[in-house]
């Protein structure tokens, strides 16, 4: 065993989950704690059998348990059951890229979803996100754990597709600073050129404050949007999106695309706030961004921002995406 696998094998123990609705798994998953005084988190750790997420849906590398600064909460569960091969049973921030190959597969093919693994396309129905696919080959994962940061790689090949990577995803935390940082570097190591978008969810919970009038999604520009319960429960006023009411249970918005940012870096950019304890959240990025879904329910308001990637044979992709917590 490595040194840094030595490190690594400390940080497994037992710790008691907690969350906004349902239970914790048992036994208890694998998983990893980082602390740099100013921001600590709880990640899990990607794990065929006893893992937290286990659904193929959502990169599995970095799966959030908690996350806390300046005694205000980040991260807890935002979904009422638990199932760890559920599509979405997991916790913010976290990754999701677009199927490789999956519109030229014929039923019984492959395709490949990145961070998760080979998936076989049943029949002619078009992807769902929600569906469940069965796993044809699940890759190799290897984990390395720093001072302040965990490096998640994943390495997949599927010669029925032409499909191959080396995906890292490194969780980092800035030294002397209350930030986190997703580098991520995506290898392509196959015969085909992988052309596809990807997204952070976010699923961000503040100080466990119900979606409503307390919480605001902040842009640094003006902000529209049209969709299910636009101009109702979520108002875009000015470069904000204010919500009217506190959702019921079952309740939830949803816009296909937000419009007025900038296609560059720069547009990359929003806040999410609780207005009631002060505590909040900026996110920035090194990509264009190319499109910006937007999603909220009773427990939790999500900007989905998508940037793409495309990646030759033998090319190497770099982006990083960047959390800084603060209090008003």
């Amino acid at each position: 065993m490595t040194s840094k696998s030595s490190a690594l094998s400390l940080f497994l123990t037992p710790i008691v989950l907690w969350g906004l609705l349902g239970t914790a798994p048992s036994p208890e998953p694998p998983q990893v704690e980082l602390n740099n005084g100013h921001v600590r988190t709880v990640l899990y750790l990607p794990d065929a059998t006893r893992g937290y997420y286990r659904g193929i849906r959502f990169d599995w590398a970095g799966a959030f348990k908690s996350l806390t600064h300046n005694d205000h909460d980040y991260v807890s569960q935002w979904f009422e059951t638990y199932n760890p091969t559920m599509h979405d049973a997991i916790n913010g921030p976290a990754d999701e890229f677009v199927a490789l190959g999956f519109d030229g597969a014929k039923p019984g093919e492959t395709f490949v979803k990145i961070g998760v693994g080979v998936l076989r396309k049943p029949d002619e129905k078009a992807y769902f996100f929600a569906r469940d696919y069965d796993v044809v080959d699940r890759g190799k994962w290897t984990v390395k754990r720093g001072k302040n940061n965990v490096a998640f790689t994943h390495e997949l090949a599927d010669p029925a597709t032409g499909y191959g990577y080396r995906y890292t995803k490194t969780v980092r935390l800035t030294k002397n600073e209350p930030e986190l940082v997703l580098e991520h570097s995506l290898t392509n190591t196959g015969q085909k050129t992988i052309e596809t978008s990807t997204y952070n969810h976010n699923f961000w919970i503040i100080d466990g404050q119900p979606t409503g009038p307390g919480i605001e999604v902040v842009f640094p520009y003006a902000i529209r949007g049209q969709g299910q319960g636009f101009g109702d429960l979520v108002k875009p006023t000015g470069k904000k999106l204010i919500y009217s009411r506190t959702f019921e249970k079952k309740e939830y918005v949803f816009s296909a695309g937000l419009e007025g940012f900038d296609a560059t870096p720069a547009g990359y950019d929003f806040s999410i706030e609780n207005t009631k304890t002060g505590a909040g959240v900026r996110a920035t990025a090194d990509l264009p961004l190319d499109k910006l879904v937007y999603w909220a329910c009773a427990t939790t308001s999500c900007p989905e921002p998508y940037v793409r990637l495309s990646a030759a044979p033998g090319e190497t992709k770099n982006w990083n995406i960047r959390y800084r917590f603060y209090q008003k």
